[in-house]
């Protein structure tokens, strides 16, 4: 029998020793579900409405082209564009010729004006068929996909809420959370799982719904960090961010010159006379009569797309510019420059020499319209807010389903352990703070509602302690 001194000795030595330090994701996986629970439910309606809109908005060009077909379905093309834009300049009260757009194959002619009275990015356009001339109507058009009022409706809702600049900040301030809350549910998901993170569990109550929310949050994962990042490339402060890196690593977009010499006299020749009732441009307006010529100077210069724009200069001594505005993959958007004087192709920018960066936010941007593949990728993003739109839903019903039933235990959530980020090992401390501070300075809406989170944790933190009993 083990005498009783050292027994004593060895009870003495298992009290006094340090206890084992937990590992980094042991000390990390409380906050990391803290900020989990938070932003879901603190983010959750903005995540919400951007999906609910979002898929809306996926599915708009098919509405448009029912709701708007009697102004987008023409005949082939047998009228010179010239004339077009004549008929086109007498139907409209809207003065400013600054473009247009010639009918692809199918489609109508868009005639376009801005006499500087129409918000940033709209205008006014009329409608022509090629076949004959007639005018199908007018309507104001938003942006390069040239959206129509339905659609273009749509898209300020999803951007903006149809609140202006003060609206973007939902849209910035969703895109800016997704990509952290759907790593964050990644990791908890593979930090707890037994039979695979891929596979739903199949139990009753709360922990089916967690089952199912984690199955759809592994699931939809690219999809959401897509979304994310595509989203924040044009938000009000992280898109600036965005922009400002891409110039000064030289990731731009290559832009088209348009500058001339000193102006010289326009082109005298009689290439399209015949057309009689045309319209005299003012002094120092572009001459629209040399459009057709224009058009196929561009053709010459491989600007072969049938979803062409024609810019009209805007000043003196600057070329005309015809860019092709095809956003489906394979990507069609070479630009050139025209001088009327000479019908010479003074500058041309290809796609195929954008840098690699610059490709990859054009892509990115057109990916997160749903441009790129047609109606399967337009059905794939309704999917996919659909998709987001569940996992919302899920998150709410799994809050609701454990929620206290006495005031005594109500708390805001799972509460972090007493220990907290102090277990960390300080490198990993130290990195985990020098990645907040540069997401949240890239990403400011993201680190201003963090620094808001954490304010409103220890708040709601320390009332639950003074609130609860004492023994």
């Amino acid at each position: 029998m083990t005498p009783p001194e050292r027994a004593g000795t060895a009870v003495d030595v298992e009290i006094t020793r340090a206890p084992a330090r937990p590992g980094t994701w042991a000390a990390l996986r409380p906050l990391v579900h803290r900020l989990h629970f938070y932003a879901g439910v603190l983010i959750g309606p903005f995540l919400l409405v951007a999906a609910l809109s979002g898929g809306l908005y996926a599915l708009s060009p098919q509405v448009e082209k029912a709701v708007y077909a009697d102004l987008l379905e023409g005949g082939p093309v047998a009228i010179p564009l010239v004339q077009q834009v004549v008929v086109a300049q007498r139907a409209t009260e809207v003065q400013g010729l600054v473009a247009v757009r010639p009918a692809p194959e199918g489609g109508t002619t868009r005639v376009i004006f801005d006499d500087g009275s129409f918000p940033e990015s709209y205008r006014h356009a009329v409608f022509i068929d090629p076949a004959d001339g007639r005018v199908l109507g007018q309507a104001t058009v938003y942006g390069t996909s040239g959206a129509l009022p339905v659609r273009s409706w749509i898209d300020e809702l999803h951007r903006s809420l149809h609140l202006g600049d003060a609206g973007r900040l939902y849209s910035e301030l969703a895109a800016s959370w997704l990509w952290v809350v759907a790593l964050g549910g990644l990791a908890l998901r593979l930090g707890r799982a037994r039979r695979g993170p891929f596979v739903p569990r199949r139990p009753r109550g709360r922990a089916r719904t967690r089952g199912w929310h984690a199955f759809l949050g592994v699931w939809l994962l690219a999809g959401l960090l897509a979304l994310s990042a595509t989203g924040l490339t044009w938000s009000q402060y992280a898109g600036g961010n965005v922009t400002a890196l891409r110039a000064q690593l030289g990731w731009s977009t290559p832009s088209l010159d348009t500058a001339l010499g000193p102006a010289a006299a326009p082109s005298t020749g009689d290439s399209h006379a015949g057309h009689g009732g045309q319209v005299t441009p003012p002094p120092g307006a572009a001459d629209p009569t040399q459009i057709d010529a224009i058009l196929g100077a561009a053709r010459l210069a491989d600007i072969d797309s049938d979803q062409v724009e024609i810019g009209v200069p805007t000043g003196e001594s600057r070329a005309w510019t015809v860019t092709e505005v095809d956003r489906a993959y394979p990507t069609s958007v070479d630009a050139a420059a025209v001088d009327p004087a000479t019908l010479a192709v003074t500058d041309t920018v290809r796609f195929a020499d954008y840098p690699f960066m610059a490709k990859l936010a054009r892509w990115g941007v057109d990916l997160h319209m749903g441009a790129l593949f047609g109606l399967p990728h337009q059905l794939a993003l309704a999917l996919l807010a659909a998709g987001l739109t569940t996992l919302v839903v899920l998150g709410y019903r799994m809050w609701w389903q454990r929620r206290p039933t006495s005031v005594s235990r109500r708390r805001p959530g799972p509460l972090l352990p007493p220990a907290g980020l102090r277990s960390l090992p300080w490198p990993a401390l130290l990195a985990l703070a020098a990645v907040t501070l540069a997401a949240g300075w890239f990403l400011p809406l993201l680190g201003l509602s963090l620094a808001a989170f954490l304010l409103l944790d220890v708040t709601l933190g320390t009332l639950h302690r003074r609130r609860r009993p004492t023994t």
